[in-house]
């Protein structure tokens, strides 16, 4: 498993749109992606689990990966996130 911190840079946070985007991203990877806010782990291959995170512009959330290419994953989120998610 790996993990990475990173800061959502999106004005509006993730709302439906850049929720989708991160999902379509996550669904590339064969390996589990999460991430955890706060208190809350959501999967990020679910827009409704992304979408009940309740995440804002410039909360940090800590990015998760297991599995066979968890470390691709992991560089595809974490760029997907920075790049701001189509926003």
């Amino acid at each position: 498993m790996v993990s990475q911190k990173v800061t959502i840079k999106n004005p509006t946070g993730l709302h439906l749109r850049p929720a989708g985007i991160l999902c379509k991203e996550a669904m590339k990877y064969k390996a589990s992606v999460t991430f955890q806010f706060k208190d809350t782990t959501a999967n990020a291959k679910s827009v409704l689990s992304v979408l009940g995170a309740c995440v804002k512009s410039g909360d940090e959330i800590e990015v998760f990966c297991s599995g066979e290419d968890e470390e691709t994953a992991l560089q595809g989120m974490i760029r997907a996130i920075e790049s701001g998610l189509g926003e």
